[in-house]
């Protein structure tokens, strides 16, 4: 079977799968409401397609889109189909595999995250696609809580690398499926599920095997593309990241050398204690607004530089900072 058909086997497929996943979604909102549709609308798409490829690839049936364009599933050796236990395999890796491994991601990530921002109460509600009775949310939680803040930040990184390699993954997957034209699902390449065609004409497929090739190729070099974009913008994140720790760092020791240096000059030379309410003479210098008004009472000149002035030329300055 050549791409065209296994294209056409999967658009079938998906469209059927939606129509039932749509259909499941419909009668569990109008039983339940829109509250347990919302929460469990994940689960409820994970058990329609494992009762689709049930009730057609386990059962031994064509799905509707082999039947479609005239398809059947072999095993590698191309003489026989599939056992049971490879399609139950197959089954696993399509459907249930990934929304495991979806749903503890998503669970890591928001335990890592409330962890780092030491915001979780228990009287704080389960945000919306968390269901706070769940196994995997409960397992996880309690395992974060076991990890150090370093383990923390490595999982950190781990978490997001994964998000962002698994589509990368699919698209490599689909690039290498156009240029060969065997796998069109991955989980069938890891199963070593194929597809023979019967009936019909046998050379439609060949004709148009070098255009798929040609997509795929082009696919690759935008996968790469693609690499090389995320690649510059974490490094530009990362070095980002650096310079603001530095400019923090240097902010940090200049706010500190400055409150050291007022220390030393923010005294009154007057009552030489820390400067209050700063006030300043014609002059320039400074003083606290009790002494320097107590002194001009008897004298009305600078204590140091014995300028004479007025008290009304005494400057009380407001939101002063040294």
């Amino acid at each position: 079977a050549g791409p065209a058909r296994l294209v056409r086997c999967g658009q079938k497929d998906e469209l059927y799968r939606a129509a039932l996943r749509n259909g499941a979604g419909t009668a569990l909102r109008g039983l339940a409401g829109a509250r347990p549709w919302l929460e469990w609308r994940r689960e409820l798409e994970l058990l329609s397609d494992v009762a689709y490829f049930v009730l057609t690839t386990l059962s031994g049936y064509q799905t509707l889109g082999e039947e479609y364009v005239s398809i059947i599933q072999v095993d590698p050796s191309k003489k026989k189909v599939p056992s049971f236990l490879r399609r139950a395999l197959f089954i696993s890796l399509h459907t249930v595999v990934p929304y495991c491994l979806e749903k503890a991601l998503l669970h890591l990530e928001h335990e890592l995250q409330m962890e780092s921002e030491e915001s979780r109460t228990p009287e704080s509600p389960p945000a919306l696609g968390f269901p706070s009775r769940t196994v995997i949310r409960s397992w996880i939680r309690k395992q974060v809580g076991e990890l150090t803040e370093q383990q923390k930040k490595t999982a950190s990184q781990v978490v997001y690398v994964l998000k962002q390699s698994i589509p990368l993954l699919h698209r490599l997957h689909l690039a290498v499926f156009y240029i060969q034209g065997t796998f069109y699902h991955l989980a069938k390449r890891i199963t070593g599920i194929s597809y023979l065609h019967f009936g019909g004409v046998q050379g439609e497929d060949q004709s148009i095997r070098s255009s798929y090739k040609f997509l795929g190729i082009i696919s690759l070099l935008h996968l790469l593309l693609t690499i090389g974009v995320q690649v510059y913008s974490f490094k530009q994140k990362q070095r980002a990241r650096h310079e603001w720790r530095l400019h923090r760092n240097l902010a940090h020791q200049k706010s500190t050398s400055q409150e050291a240096a007022g220390g030393r000059h923010s005294r009154c030379t007057l009552c030489l204690e820390q400067r209050r309410h700063s006030t300043a003479t014609p002059c320039g210098h400074l003083f606290c607004w009790e002494c320097i008004t107590a002194w001009c009472n008897t004298r009305a000149e600078c204590p140091l530089c014995r300028e004479k002035f007025h008290p009304q030329k005494l400057i009380y300055l407001r939101h002063y900072q040294m």
